[in-house]
């Protein structure tokens, strides 16, 4: 099944499979060449699908990947902001995302998605500080993979689908080459404090075996301005990407070893911090006045996100007749959360200070390492049937803390995974029918000390905190499953397929936002089911057309969780987990058209997205009878696009409508929580040159004022948390590549 996500470039795909769990790969559009900085002769490219892990024909599979490539990743980039934001953008089903540091509530199909950078899961699995969006500059990357669907294609996480950030390749011709980038970006007001830039570059070296990729990037973003050129609003603890500064240093050295096999080391280290220089100035709900901000000094150390990365991989297209991926990882990750001007309730603790005057502020910290590895050949003697066999480990160790006073927040937690995998895929009938099928046995440990909660441990948002911190008793919980996939795929006409399939994830519940939150004395975690692991699937049907000027596609899907998990707001700024029966469906669809205009393509796609759950949480009869809000699903929503690529400019004009939602159902969800939607168009236009590409691109060209999807749909008493959505803003570049 194909993807055409409103307007995600295209080029042409490998399909594979990965770690027991099946993906469908897109077949894209050549336009993206076009859009390219690079000269080619080339009006396609074959990419192969890297969080994939086997390599098939693209009709082989019956899921679905989209593949932003690089030319419209950086369009997308110098328009929104981040790779984050790209993706959002260009994938109906993923949530609008905040304009923060926090991606917390962003979904893809109503799930968690998974970050991976070249397929190393960036998410803690354990406490999850939702930075995972922010663990690399865009620069870095040459690609984004989009897998949709709950999936165990990567081990825990991925309910919704996976997010795989594919860095920049080695260099293929000897010598010196690489990428210059230098750009300004402001409101359209031109207001000083608005003003942001970008510089970045990175040199490649070729030697015979040899080869380096060496770069730096530094990122200033000013403040963030409405369409009443009013600024919008600072959360102080979440973090902003607005007022902040960025620095991300990246190498890759590789050592070709054979024809067919190659080493690599790719190291990152990633780090983004705000300037501090301004405080929240609250709005008001009633009369619909965002939050706004003030220069001031914000108490303690500015929200920041520092991401360390090293990995180590062995590839080789020819071990005794098949295909070997062999890797070993370590990453560490640091989440720093701001301070609020006033206590939080939470942090108080009479031991230390008079209640209601104790500042603090929290840090998630994270490491993990693991390895990975999978080996795929055809059958001897019977060559339709591909087979793949593999292994994946992951260990890591998180906690959150209390910065300013040393006091542990969320325990220290060890989180240990070990799945291995196998995968078979039959072609039949000269490929107009394809059986494809699969297991992983996921093996999880988790293990925690005994620990004592925070003297706080509650707030209801209208009585005082509840003091006296509450001893629970550590234990080694775990799990392990069968995770199971199927499908089958028909293509009687080439060009014209449909296929069904069914595949299963898992991800770990929040265990961070559990644990902090026990308030029974004596709880023993060993038998504690409220930190039991999400499992969830995702069964789809789908259809594609491909043929001449047409490329379309219509998928509806279905996935369900027993024990899934669900983020309700305590009234307090911070949410609780609660584990209910959650229930998904959606239809997505997509079109696009290369017109008679030659350069010129039309596309648009449509998301429209049901969720609901159980809301019994004292006696869960299994029955869903409440929709999800907006901190857990999106709102439906069509994309519209048209491109255009003649001689030297290229030129992008894109609309996204975000269509109204009413929440109802048997728990009563607050009416100020339902959701009006809005529309808002962006534009770009490039010119290349013999002395590289100039480019302008502007968010939200109309100036639509509106209030962001996250903000409207929660915390209806919070008017620190009403913020609006981003004016026109412009972007002023030129890239180079030598």
């Amino acid at each position: 099944m194909t993807k055409r996500s409103g307007g995600v470039s295209r080029a042409r795909v490998r399909a594979a499979w990965v770690g027991g769990t099946m993906l469908g790969l897109a077949i894209l559009a050549p336009v993206a060449q076009a859009q390219s900085s690079e000269p080619t002769d080339r009006t396609e490219e074959e990419v192969v699908v890297t969080a994939a892990r086997t390599v098939l024909p693209p009709n082989a599979l019956p899921l679905t990947i989209d593949i932003i490539d690089k030319a419209a990743l950086d369009q997308q980039i110098a328009m929104s902001g981040s790779v984050t934001d790209a993706v959002a953008v260009l994938t109906p089903s993923f949530s609008p995302t905040r304009g923060k540091l926090s991606g917390a509530g962003e979904t893809l199909r109503g799930r968690s998605p998974l970050y991976a950078i070249n397929g190393i899961p960036q998410t803690t699995p354990l406490r999850d500080g939702s930075r995972d969006g922010f663990t690399i500059d865009g620069f870095f990357i040459d690609r984004v993979e989009l897998i949709y669907g709950s999936n165990a294609l990567q081990g825990v996480g991925g309910t919704g689908g996976i997010v795989n950030q594919v860095t920049v390749a080695p260099p293929r011709t000897e010598g010196w080459s690489g990428r210059t980038l230098a750009q300004v970006t402001a409101a359209d007001g031109f207001e000083s404090d608005s003003l942001g830039g970008k510089v970045a570059g990175l040199v490649q070296y070729k030697a015979g075996i040899f080869d380096a990729t060496i770069g730096g990037s530094y990122e200033r973003r000013g403040v963030f301005y409405d369409a009443q050129d009013r600024r919008i609003g600072i959360n102080l603890t979440q973090g902003e990407t607005q007022d902040s500064r960025a620095h991300d240093l990246f190498a890759r050295l590789g050592v070709q070893l054979r024809d067919t096999g190659r080493l690599d080391l790719i190291l990152n280290r990633f780090q983004l911090e705000g300037e501090g220089r301004f405080v929240p100035l609250a709005g008001n709900r009633r009369t619909n006045l965002p939050t706004s901000a003030v220069r001031g000094d914000p108490p303690g150390i500015p929200a920041a996100n520092r991401a360390e990365a090293a990995s180590l991989s062995y590839t080789d297209s020819d071990v005794a007749g098949g295909n070997l991926v062999a890797q070993i990882f370590v990453n560490r990750t640091y989440d720093t959360f701001g301070g609020e001007p006033n206590a939080i309730a939470t942090f108080q603790d009479p031991a230390i200070a008079l209640v209601g005057t104790l500042l603090d502020q929290s840090e998630n910290r994270s490491r993990k390492w693991g390895a990975r590895a999978s080996y795929e050949r055809a059958v001897p003697g019977f060559e339709a049937l591909v087979a793949t066999i593999g292994f994946d480990a992951l260990w890591d160790k998180s906690e959150q803390r209390l910065i300013l006073t040393d006091r542990v927040w969320v325990p220290p937690a060890d989180f240990q995974s070990l799945a291995p995998f196998a995968q078979a895929n039959l072609k039949l009938f000269d490929g107009g029918l394809r059986l494809a099928g699969g297991v992983r046995w996921e093996n999880v440990k988790v293990r925690i000390a005994d620990y004592r909660t925070l003297a706080s441990t509650t707030y209801d948002g209208r009585n005082p905190a509840t003091y006296g911190g509450v001893s629970v008793k550590g234990g080694t919980p775990g799990f392990d499953q069968l995770l199971l996939n199927g499908g089958v795929i028909v293509e009687p006409v080439a060009g014209i397929r449909a296929y069904a399939s069914y595949a299963e994830g898992f991800t770990m519940a929040d265990i961070g936002r559990i644990t902090r939150a026990v308030a029974t004395p004596g709880t023993d975690l060993s038998n504690f089911r409220a930190i039991d692991p999400v499992i969830s699937n995702n069964r789809e049907i789908g259809v594609e057309v491909k043929r001449g000027p047409l490329d379309a596609g219509a998928t509806y899907f279905w996935s369900s969780s027993n024990n899934g998990q669900v983020l309700l707001a305590l009234g307090n700024g911070i949410f609780e987990v609660q584990r209910q029966r959650v229930e998904i469906q959606g239809l997505e669809l997509n079109l696009g058209v290369r017109t008679p205009i030659e350069g010129l393509r039309l596309s648009t796609g449509y998301a429209h997205l049901i969720g609901r759950y159980d809301s019994d949480t004292r006696a869960p009869d299994g029955i869903v009878d409440t929709d999800l809000d907006g901190t857990n699903i999106s709102p439906d929503r069509m994309n519209v696009a048209a491109d255009l690529a003649s001689g030297p400019v290229t030129a992008r004009v894109q609309t996204q409508m975000y269509f109204a939602r009413n929440f109802r159902g048997k728990a009563r969800p607050d009416p100020r929580n339902d959701f009006g939607g809005y529309t808002v168009t962006d534009a770009s236009v490039r010119y290349q040159t013999r002395i590289g590409g100039f480019y302008l691109s502007a968010q939200n060209i109309f100036d639509r004022h509106y209030i962001d999807y996250n903000s409207d749909t929660r915390l209806p008493d919070d008017n620190l948390a009403f913020f609006a959505g981003r004016g026109r803003t412009f972007t002023l570049g030129w890239d180079q590549r030598w």
